[in-house]
């Protein structure tokens, strides 16, 4: 159980040492800088402004990062893979980073370059389907000789145009004429016709004109798109430039592929610029004279003689570091063992421990394993979480802090997985007996058992995760006594756990002396009247000083009381936690039915060739689903028995991460030489 003790660290620099010592700061990544935004008129104490600065260097690292994507989308890296995406930042020493960063520039103008190719693709591939449908517009008129922007000649007028639905010419005529005067004529030509319009061209004296587009609107009529050529050559036009476009944004793509060799320079880039923006935000919180400048923050006590013998040899600095004050916000860091470091994330997803409280990871540790191994309990399963996760560990030797700890996290899973597989004799469920039996008539062939069957016995298992979930809860209940009486509230330890103690220890305890309950549970034994009288009078005791002092914050004794009556009425809850443990053995029967039927059937076409087929198919298919499913669902719910019912006992969080000022990078991190 591990909190990384913390120190407040104060520095004091001359100003032009400002830039240099937050540069090593960042790159050492472990002082926590305070924000301190208050202007000390009398000590004419001031912060600058950098928001503009911080706001530039975030967009040219978005420059940069959409200049990879656009790179990457055209000219994929071939180094790119499964075990690469879970790599981390790589490191690069400092000479090196001090040379390529005075290439920004030119670094920059490639990223640029990158991104004006992509707009220009994008406004080919856009012009592209204009044509398309400028095209599919003209498909109708492909045969009609003129321009659709012909209007007539100096003594006719003309309308090129298409009317609703697949008309007749004598339908058109009829619905022209029926508006006409005797004396107007008019001349018809059906261009195309389709079920949705019928394209036209209508040719009158242009002295009628009037009349005739007056009539073309009862019959709802529609001008055609206007075109200055005729329909057949503006579609080969309109297919030239179509072609034209890929062209053009083939070579774009050529000349963006050309750029692959410098992806390394604009991942140093973006970077750069990242830390940049950090770097900023940093210099924004310092407080400064003309001359000076102050800083204040918090640094876990194991880096403090490092940094302040490292500030005050390459700089003329002063230091101070001293122990901060009770009621100081002091950040919180995680720092546990090898097989206990994977709870860090389990715990800080609920919350980091507060003033006075432990880190509860090992103990969380001891329970997470056990419980999700009764939940998953396969060997077969838990060897493939193993390979699984021990390859990443061992392929991907830079990997990503929080993702190593879900690697870690699953590895041990796996382990436990299978050490209660082989407790329970699971292995792929009972693929063992079925392939023994279906494919070579060996019905004596078993996956040895070491403890019980959990699908013969489930009421053995449901007693035994009981038996898990009273020990877990008792262990919250002993930590809070810890907590309690390392923070000297020894009234506090009595009251809210001795009594509790008592309470529910008492009346379990007293629940083994009926034999009704110790039948129901298959227990095998009964616990002596002796045995339940004192118990039931240590229960009632407990009972009696829970309602005594569950309201003790009220003064009046009436309301103490009813408020203490109302506490006592807990035990409830005690026993909806107890049941919910009843889901190990809930989740350890569902891996293990499913896993059975999966493999059920896999041999109903029995020892065939394509019954081996079948069997094949099925199996992989099936406990590849089954173990997807059952590792989600065991993971969850081992994290509900330690949020709800085991911390709930003792953890309160509330704890602030500690979040170093550090290079928040993703491809390097600069190596400081000490």
């Amino acid at each position: 159980m591990s909190k990384v003790p913390m120190k407040r660290i104060f520095i004091c620099g001359m100003q032009e040492d400002k830039n240099s010592i937050i540069d090593l700061l960042q790159r050492k990544g472990v002082v926590e800088i305070s924000e301190n935004t208050e202007e000390d008129e009398d000590c004419d104490l001031k912060t600058d402004d950098t928001m503009a600065d911080r706001i530039e260097s975030d967009r040219k690292a978005s420059v940069c990062e959409r200049a990879l994507e656009i790179l990457e989308n055209n000219a994929p890296d071939p180094e790119a893979g499964l075990f690469k995406s879970l790599e981390g930042a790589g490191s690069i020493d400092l000479k090196e980073y001090e040379d390529r960063a005075l290439k920004n520039d030119d670094y920059y103008k490639t990223a640029e370059k990158l991104i004006a190719l992509d707009k220009k693709i994008a406004e080919a591939k856009a012009d592209i389907p204009k044509c398309e449908t400028k095209i599919e517009t003209l498909r109708p008129w492909l045969s009609f000789d003129l321009p659709l922007d012909f209007e007539g000649t100096k003594e006719s007028a003309a309308f090129i145009g298409s009317v609703p639905d697949k008309k007749e010419l004598s339908e058109i005529y009829e619905g022209l004429v029926s508006g006409l005067d005797d004396n107007v004529g008019v001349d018809v030509s059906i261009i195309s016709s389709s079920d949705d319009m019928t394209c036209i061209f209508v040719v009158c004296l242009r002295k009628d004109k009037a009349q005739i587009e007056e009539a073309l609107k009862n019959i709802n009529f529609s001008k055609a798109q206007l075109s200055k050529t005729v329909p057949a050559q503006e579609v080969k036009n309109l297919e030239a430039q179509i072609a034209e476009d890929n062209k053009f944004i083939a070579a774009c793509v050529e000349e963006i592929k050309a750029f692959s060799s410098e992806r390394d320079d604009l991942k140093f880039l973006e970077d750069y610029y990242s830390a940049r923006a950090d770097k900023y935000d940093a210099l924004g919180k310092l407080r400064q004279t003309r001359r000076t400048f102050f800083l204040e923050g918090y640094i876990p006590t194991r880096y403090a003689g490092a940094i302040t013998e490292l500030l005050q040899k390459r700089f003329d600095a002063i230091v101070k570091v001293e122990e901060p004050s009770e009621d100081e916000d002091v950040p919180v860091e995680l720092k546990n063992g090898v097989l206990t470091d994977p709870m860090e994330t389990i715990v800080e997803s609920y919350s980091l421990p507060g003033n006075g409280e432990i880190d509860p990871s090992v103990i969380t540790a001891v329970f997470y394993y056990i419980f999700f191994g009764l939940m998953l309990a396969d060997v077969g399963y838990g060897l493939l979480m193993v390979a699984g996760t021990g390859i990443v560990l061992m392929k991907c030797k830079n990997i990503k802090p929080g993702m190593k700890k879900m690697m870690k996290l699953f590895f041990y899973c796996g382990i436990a997985t299978i050490f209660w597989g082989a407790m329970f004799g699971s292995f792929f469920g009972d693929s063992v007996t079925v392939i023994a039996t279906t494919f070579f008539n060996r019905p004596d062939i078993k996956f040895p058992v070491l403890w019980f069957e959990p699908i013969n016995e489930p009421m053995k298992e449901l007693v035994f995760a009981f038996a898990l979930g009273i020990i877990h809860i008792f262990t919250g209940l002993t930590i809070k006594l810890y907590q309690c009486i390392k923070a000297k509230a020894y009234k506090d330890a009595v009251y809210d756990v001795i009594f509790w103690y008592m309470f529910v220890g008492g009346g379990i305890i007293y629940l083994l002396t009926m034999p009704m309950i110790t039948g129901m549970l298959s227990l095998g034994f009964t616990l002596s009247p002796t045995v339940g009288t004192i118990s039931g009078a240590v229960a009632i005791a407990g009972c009696i000083g829970v309602v005594l002092t569950g309201g003790r914050e009220s003064k009046n004794w009436f309301k103490r009381i009813l408020k203490g009556a109302y506490s006592a009425y807990g035990v409830s809850s005690y026993l909806s936690d107890v049941l919910s443990y009843s889901r190990l053995l809930a989740l350890g029967l569902a891996s293990s039915v499913i896993s059975t039927v999966f493999n059920k059937m896999g041999s109903m076409l029995g020892a065939t060739w394509y019954g081996a087929l079948l069997f094949l198919a099925v199996f992989l298919v099936g406990h590849a689903m089954n173990l997807a499913i059952n590792v989600l669902g065991s993971y969850v719910h081992t994290n509900r028995l330690q949020y709800v019912e085991f911390y709930g006992k003792f953890y309160d969080g509330g704890g602030r991460a500690f979040t170093p000022f550090k290079e928040n990078t993703k491809y390097y991190k600069v190596k400081e030489d000490d």
